[in-house]
């Protein structure tokens, strides 16, 4: 869901930062359960959360969490990202770091519910599990 800047608000800082603790909070449970499994399978999986700035109402603000999928040698097989908060700058649409007259600063919010990514990284583990 797209904000504009006059749409921030302390609810939506909380908002953001609720969003960002569940899905840091989803990926160590399922580092917890899928690891050993895919261990079995001779694939190695490694999760984050990234967090670039310190402000989510900053330009340059972004968080995501990114799950990867390695075989036993370390070879990447599959990286999925999925985007928490993404605050950027733009003039005409381009995104920009310039404070340019006319430029508007805007916040991309993840649309999906926690269930909702939940049953995804977990269809995304079975695709690997079934293999």
């Amino acid at each position: 869901m797209k904000y504009y800047q006059k749409d921030f608000s302390a609810a939506l800082r909380v908002e953001i930062k609720k969003r960002e603790l569940e899905l840091k909070n989803l990926i160590e449970k399922l580092m917890i359960q899928y690891k050993p499994l895919l261990a079995k399978n001779d694939l190695n999986l490694d999760a984050s959360f990234d967090q670039d700035g310190e402000d989510p109402f900053k330009p340059g603000y972004s968080s995501a969490i990114s799950l990867g999928i390695a075989d036993d040698t370390g070879e990447p097989i599959d990286i999925h990202i999925i985007k928490i908060w993404n605050c950027e700058r733009s003039f005409l649409g381009i995104p920009t770091i310039k404070k340019l007259p006319g430029s508007k600063i805007t916040g991309e919010l993840l649309d999906e519910t926690y269930e909702e990514i939940t049953e995804e990284l977990n269809e995304y583990f079975s695709d690997y599990l079934n293999e």
